[in-house]
């Protein structure tokens, strides 16, 4: 089948169905592959003339490194107390507000995190966005997120203005951190570039109005439109579950206008709108092209980033939901199906590599008995026990067992939020132990959360913003499940990984402990006629004990590592012999001592293991 490009084929190998097919299709035979169509949801295809529709306000995506000043520089912008809500003075999950400038328009911002768990969520921020607005610190400069969100940016193809926060602070020079952009593709117009850059104190407000008239002038000459009357096309910025109100999702609408009754489909799951409110928690009926809302009527959670489309009806939005499922479902079987062969086909390459061996080595001894070679071949190492490939199979999947592994349940507050502290966990260092996540949900922490938890030994719950009532805990009490309630991200993963060092064995460290040297060697005579040798020894470091095991060294080499059978000071048996004390030491089975041997007394120390 080289001919069809599967040239990897073996008796064992499970075709696909295009495999399948083309195979039928090479003896004639045709075949009858099912559908895999479904109803599905598209969005429209944009206008090539967009002059015809009315302008919307830009959405603004605010970028940069944790503790920059983005969410202050929003509170300046809202003339509102964002910061004070956020633990620890750093966004979680992203934000969406509406600001109405002086001129009457507005400008629809979206807050992302600064951290580095949350990457993913910046990356859709992006993405969803027409203005980024690059918050660089002017006292700390470009960091690591602060590049991460240029490259998200530069990923987009969408225009950047850089805002140069905390310029009121004494010996800050902004012109360092215009060259330092340079490095990373960002070249604003004081470095001979396109790129604004504003100097501003978000803290202050100084600067701030300049940058507002910034972004407006931008979205101006990038004339911004988006149609009004056509089925609704929106992006999922958050999710999360809401006591009294069920699934709630912050959706921000691209094109069309979303309206109460609306019903619209997200990923896998869909919506009849039964209500929907502003940034500020207000009513609102109707949302148009960029405007940010809370939608509430989800039949399950949908996920951050998730494109939300209008259906035509309540029965068009299952069939959708449903199809998605079921290609979920296929692709789940392909990947398996695709695991399984690459399995087969690296026990077969492993198998023709032992034949392979065997049959040199045959030839090899063939060619000794007849002379044709002087040296009898050495036969092929086999894995011990069995036939290759299994035993290597075995041993691998022993290998992988015997590594330690923590079951963790996570739930969170916002779906974006659960995804990007499950994608931080699973990138914890795993060579020693790992973290499995069992479950990922969003809502409070319930006695199931618990349940599941507790199928793993000693499973762990980890809530994000979220907390457990005392029913929830009581179960995990009886349960032996622990549940660590967090809200900031950084100490989330401080804490994981302390539970995991927590969970590994100390390393047993051996350790000298006191250190003896040999004066001469008396041969002294036992019961029985018995003779055995004895060190008389000066010890002159630490402490000689009995009950250690000990070394005796000669020229720094190790001659003897085992178990003092005799010490004594004078003719008194003693259980340790301190520095500046004589002793006399004897080895029930080593005799070989000599004057100027060194006795090491060596004992095991407890070192705390570090994650790799």
């Amino acid at each position: 089948m080289a001919n069809l490009g599967m040239d990897k084929l073996a008796s064992d190998y499970l075709l696909s169905n295009e495999e399948a097919a083309d195979v039928a299709l090479e003896y004639g035979v045709v075949p009858i592959i099912p559908e895999d169509k479904g109803p599905e949801l598209h969005p429209r295809a944009v206008p090539e003339d967009m002059s015809v529709h009315p302008q919307r306000p830009p959405v603004v995506t605010i970028m940069g490194h944790v503790d920059h000043g983005k969410t202050t520089l929003l509170d300046t912008l809202r003339s509102s107390s964002i910061t004070a809500s956020e633990a620890g003075g750093i966004t979680q999950h992203i934000g969406a507000f509406s600001v109405a400038m002086k001129d009457g328009q507005h400008i629809t911002f979206l807050d992302t995190p600064g951290h580095a768990a949350f990457s993913a969520m910046r990356a859709r921020g992006a993405n969803a966005t027409d203005i980024v607005v690059l918050v660089v610190a002017a006292d700390d400069g470009v960091m690591p997120q602060t590049k991460e969100a240029i490259q998200h940016a530069l990923d987009a193809d969408v225009p950047i203005i850089v805002a140069i926060n905390k310029c009121d602070k004494p010996g800050v020079d902004p012109s360092l951190i215009k060259e330092e952009l340079l490095q990373y593709g960002v070249q604003t117009e004081d470095m001979g570039g396109d790129i604004q850059a504003v100097e501003i104190s978000a803290l202050k407000g100084d600067g701030v109005e300049e940058l507002a008239e910034n972004i407006v002038t931008l979205s101006e000459v990038l004339d911004l439109r988006a149609e009004v009357d056509i089925p609704v096309h929106a992006t999922v910025i958050e999710s999360q579950v809401e006591k009294g109100r069920g699934g709630v999702a912050s959706v921000l609408v691209k094109r069309g206008t979303l309206k109460v009754g609306d019903i619209i489909v997200a990923g896998a799951t869909w919506c009849k709108v039964r209500g929907m409110s502003d940034d500020r928690g207000r009513a609102v009926e109707s949302a148009g092209p960029a405007t940010a809302v809370k939608v509430m009527g989800w039949k399950d959670i949908p996920q951050a980033g998730d494109m939300a489309l209008q259906a035509a009806s309540e029965a068009q939005a299952k069939e959708v939901v449903g199809n998605r499922a079921e290609k979920r479902k296929n692709k789940a079987r392909l990947a398996s199906l695709e695991a399984m062969n690459e399995k087969r086909r690296e026990v077969h390459v492993r198998e023709d590599g032992e034949r392979a061996g065997e049959k040199a080595y045959q030839t090899a001894v063939w060619e000794y008995h007849n002379g044709l070679r002087t040296t009898y071949p050495e036969k092929p190492a086999r894995p011990t026990g069995e036939s290759g490939s299994g035993v290597a199979e075995k041993s691998a999947a022993k290998g992988e067992d015997e590594i330690p592994v923590v079951p963790i349940v996570i739930k969170g507050d916002v779906s974006g939020t659960v995804e990007a502290v499950s994608a931080a966990l699973k990138k914890l260092p795993s060579k020693k132990i790992r973290v499995s996540v069992l479950s990922v949900g969003v809502g409070p922490v319930s006695e199931s959360d618990v349940a599941m938890a507790g199928s793993g030994e000693q499973g762990v719950v980890v809530a994000f913003n979220v907390k457990a009532d005392k029913k929830t805990q009581s179960a995990a009490k009886r349960a032996g499940v622990q549940i660590m309630t967090f809200r900031i991200i950084y100490k989330l993963l401080e804490e994981v990984e302390q539970l995991m060092l927590a969970r590994l064995p100390p390393l047993l460290v051996e350790e000298v402990l006191g250190e003896a040297v040999v004066q001469e060697v008396f041969e002294i005579t036992l019961k029985g006629n018995k003779t055995t040798n004895v060190a008389g020894s000066r010890v002159v470091s630490g402490a000689v004990a009995r009950a250690r095991k000990a070394r005796v060294l000669r020229d720094g080499k190790e001659l003897f590592m085992g178990d003092i059978s005799s010490l004594k000071n004078v003719k008194n048996d003693i259980a340790e012999a301190t520095k500046g004390q004589e002793c006399g030491i004897s080895f029930a089975s080593f005799e070989g001592l000599r004057a100027g041997d060194v006795v090491q007394s060596v004992g095991l120390r407890e070192v705390p293991q570090k994650l790799e």
